[in-house]
């Protein structure tokens, strides 16, 4: 977890050196957008939160059904990551305190809400810690493809509604991603040491 967070201030701390750059690429995203597009993207950012909650809680009740509690612990493991993700990324937001693009350019058009501060995407840290838990739950391409495909169009769609900068989609990106793999490892270590101790219980 240090590792992401130093990863993350060191993004940051570029930003500010490269301010042009990342406004310029938003320019482009949002002011040079097929407008009819608009709606698409708007419904693909608001499924973001819910899709990341329902998850978990579907897995973890496909687990309850089946009386699988491999499947309960995968549910568990992707629902951990999202509570980590939501509460790194909640926390840098106020910590580091950036205004939308839209309240420092006025050109920029806002097309979707956007009232905390803009770094880094609390949208795309859950679409990435989502899609990321899910990969390492259940390896298939299948469910790795169209899961990273949402959740790369959650993030384009938060530049494309002017509401994120590129570095904050980034930086939101790797939070989620982070924040699963850590779960998944940290999952692995627990489930290891119960096995160790019933088997040293045995001998």
């Amino acid at each position: 977890m240090k590792k992401i967070l130093l990863f993350v201030l060191l993004v940051y701390s570029f930003t500010l050196y490269s301010q042009n750059a990342d406004i310029y690429l938003l320019r482009k995203i949002n002011l040079d957008r097929y407008e009819s597009t608009d709606h698409a993207f708007i419904t693909i950012s608001k499924t973001a939160r819910p899709f990341s909650l329902a998850a978990p809680i579907v897995v973890f009740g496909i687990g309850l059904i089946d009386k699988n509690k491999s499947t309960r612990q995968k549910g568990l493991m992707m629902g951990a990551s999202f509570f980590v993700a939501t509460a790194v990324s909640t926390s840098l937001k106020y910590m580091i305190n950036r205004p939308r693009p839209y309240d420092t350019y006025p050109d920029i058009q806002k097309l979707s809400v956007g009232g905390s501060p803009s770094f880094p995407s609390g949208h795309t840290s859950d679409a990435f810690s989502n899609a990321t838990s899910l990969s390492l739950a259940f390896p298939k391409w299948y469910v790795i493809t169209p899961s990273y495909t949402y959740a790369a169009a959650v993030g384009y769609s938060r530049m494309h509604l002017g509401v994120h900068y590129p570095s904050d989609v980034m930086v939101g990106a790797v939070i989620g991603a982070g924040s699963a793999f850590l779960c998944y490892k940290a999952q692995k270590w627990i489930s290891h040491k119960k096995r160790s101790r019933r088997a040293s219980s045995k001998n």
